[in-house]
Order: C-alpha cells, then sequence, then structure tokens
C-alpha cells in the first residue's frame, strides 16, 4: 500500500485483458516469435489468434455440450467433443487430421448395412438413395420375371404415372431427382422423411408453402413454387388472396398445384421468432396444414423447414417444435389419410438437425 499522499501502484493490465479477450494473448505471441524468429510480429496477430482460439473452443465446447445432452450424459467427455466435430461440416474439414485423445473412433458403415431399429412406437430406419436402392434390388438374373400381383417387400421406384410399393409400406417416391436420408415410422403408421431436394419438384399431394398474412411469394419456397407454377400459380395466388382475405397468424389455406408436380399448395402464415407465444402458434400452424391435407383427403404433405427462415427461429427449435406438433397430430387424430409426411431440406445444418431429432422421436 501506497503512503497517504502518495502515489499509487497501478495493477498491471494483461494483453488479454486490453483486447477483451480469455485466452492470453503474450504466450500466443511467445509462441508465434518462438517458431518464426526470422519475421517480425505485428501486434495484433496474436491478439487475432487468440480470439480465433477462442471462439473455435466456444463452438466446439456448445456442440459437444448439445452432444452429451443428446445422449443423457451430465459430463461433457472426449467422445462428445468427437461428435461434435464430426457432426459440423466446417468443424470437420479444419480438424479431420487431429485426434482425440480417449475420443474413440467414428466406424464408417455403409447405410446398406444398417438394419431397421424398432422401438416401442415405431421404427426407425437409414434408406439409401434411389441409384443404391435399385442395385440392391436386382440380385435375380434380370430375365427373370416376376408376377406383378406378388407382394414384395422391398420398395420401388415410381415411374410417370405409377404408384409400385412394398406390401408392408406406403411409401411412394416424391421425385426422381431426389435422396432419401433417414425415414421413421409412426405409431399409427405415417412415414416421416428427411429429403434432400428442390420442394418445387416435389411429386406429393400437397407441399406447404410458408407465407404472411398477404400470400407473399418472396421467400425461398415462394419463389421457387411461383417460377415452376408459373402464371397459372401466381393467378391462383392472387384469387385465393381476394376470396380469402389476409391469412392470420397460424392460419392455413389450400389452392392447386398449378404447373408443379404436387396437386396442391397449402399456404401457411408461420409466426415470427420473439413473437408473443410463438411456439405454441408454430404448433398450431403445423396441425392446421397436416389437418386441411386430411379434409382433402390427401396422402402425401411435403414441409419445409418452417419458420427457420425469415421468420428467424433457431432450426433446431424450429424441428424439435415441427416433429413434436406432426407426432402430436397423429397420435390425437385416430383416423387420418396421410401415410407419407416429406421434410424437404437443401442445407446440410438443417438436414442434420432433421435426421437427429426425428431420432429422438422413439425415446419420447
Amino acid at each position: 500500500m501506497s503512503s497517504r499522499g502518495g502515489k499509487k501502484k497501478l495493477t498491471k493490465t494483461s494483453r488479454s485483458v486490453r483486447a477483451g479477450v480469455i485466452f492470453p494473448v503474450g504466450r500466443m505471441l511467445r509462441y508465434i516469435k518462438h517458431n518464426l524468429p526470422k519475421y517480425r510480429i505485428g501486434v495484433g496477430a496474436p491478439v487475432y489468434l487468440a480470439a480465433v482460439l477462442e471462439y473455435l473452443t466456444a463452438e466446439i465446447l456448445e456442440l459437444a455440450g448439445n452432444a452429451a445432452r443428446d445422449n443423457k450424459k451430465g459430463r461433457v467427455t472426449p467422445r462428445h467433443i468427437l461428435l461434435a466435430i464430426a457432426n459440423d461440416e466446417e468443424l470437420n474439414q479444419l480438424l479431420k487430421g487431429v485426434t482425440i485423445a480417449a475420443g474413440g473412433v467414428l466406424p464408417n458403415i455403409q447405410p446398406e448395412l444398417l438394419a431397421k431399429k424398432r422401438g416401442s412406437k415405431g421404427k426407425l430406419e437409414v434408406v439409401a438413395s434411389p441409384p443404391l436402392a435399385k442395385n440392391k434390388s436386382t440380385k435375380k438374373p434380370p430375365t427373370t420375371k416376376r408376377n406383378p400381383n406378388k407382394k414384395s417387400s422391398r420398395v420401388k421406384r415410381r415411374g410417370d404415372g405409377s404408384k409400385a410399393v412394398s406390401a408392408d409400406s406406403t411409401t411412394d417416391s416424391p421425385s426422381d431427382g431426389f435422396t432419401v436420408l433417414s425415414s421413421r415410422s409412426l405409431f399409427l403408421g405415417q412415414k416421416l422423411q428427411v429429403v434432400q431436394a428442390d420442394i418445387s419438384s416435389i411429386n406429393s399431394d400437397a407441399v406447404v408453402h410458408p407465407t404472411n398474412s398477404t400470400f407473399h411469394t418472396g421467400g425461398e419456397v415462394g419463389s421457387a413454387l411461383e417460377k415452376k407454377g408459373g402464371k397459372e400459380f401466381c393467378e391462383a395466388v392472387l384469387e385465393l388472396r381476394k376470396k380469402n382475405g389476409p391469412l392470420e397468424v397460424a392460419g392455413a389455406a389450400m389452392t392447386s398445384g398449378y404447373g408443379l408436380p404436387a396437386k396442391f399448395v397449402i399456404h401457411c402464415n408461420s409466426p415470427g421468432w420473439g413473437s408473443d407465444k410463438c411456439e405454441e402458434l408454430l404448433d398450431k400452424t403445423v396441425k392446421n396444414c397436416l389437418a386441411l391435407a386430411d379434409e382433402k383427403k390427401l396422402k402425401s404433405v411435403a414441409f419445409p423447414s418452417i419458420g427457420s427462415g425469415r421468420n428467424g427461429f433457431p432450426k433446431q427449435m424450429a424441428a424439435q417444435l415441427i416433429l413434436k406438433a406432426i407426432n402430436s397430430y397423429f397420435v390425437s387424430t385416430m383416423s387420418s389419410s396421410i401415410k407419407n409426411v416429406y421434410f424437404v431440406l437443401f442445407d446440410s445444418e438443417s438436414i442434420g438437425i432433421y435426421v437427429q431429432e426425428m431420432a429422438k422421436l422413439d425415446s419420447k
């Protein structure tokens, strides 16, 4: 302590505190100078390096925490860190050559070797893409003819105007140029499928178009449908707007799928993230879409990731709410004409989230 009237001793402030980061900037500078003694190191170089390492560490820890939570563990282990890196495309590319001690390994299992996993409420199966399914079904010589009336346990690809399915499945191919990444059957037989494709090319009874109260078609899904459907589709939307008036939040209305492979388009006004009762309204939106499809006796509905676009819902939360709403709808509805629900996605993040969340339905 200083005497009365004397100068107070100043506490030395570290480089990390001055830079506003947690990682040690001074140590980073020493490491850089040790490896590059012949070069002049800028003042900002160790600060930038510390900030990047701090960000990557926080990102990996967050993903590892999610992995531990999904596996119902209360402590993050090296195994969870390995799973977190493997499930993130960018981190996997960055750290693919890094070995994590005690993290174990990720087995390279071909999808064809994964058998159906049956649970108490349904089953989860990983479905190969159509070319693989076609090659896998050709076990007999090509000259052998099969009786078309004979029941088969294999799912066949559907061509133009045909609906060939297996005896124990109601799956119809949504389009020819698609990839089914995951499939899940609910307790009452409805099948949920994650599909990587353009939603405007899906051949289902109905596709869902998230919009606003004025039936705006400027979103990602609306633009794709408008481009594919052309003038007739735009005129149908305008006619619906005049006839129906403003679409209330969580409301749903239907038009014919002019120019689209789908027979109908269900327009829904999904809520925005942060609005009053937004989670409850998103649940209601999904159920209203399914109820409208049931009213028309439709058998298949294609959903995009409602709410996670311009409406700002976190993708993980949107997927959880949508899957919960669909599961709850079919549980509460004793009879439904809907047999197939497609989640049509295009980005790897959404695909990974939906595949992961669908796998959890067994335990709910």
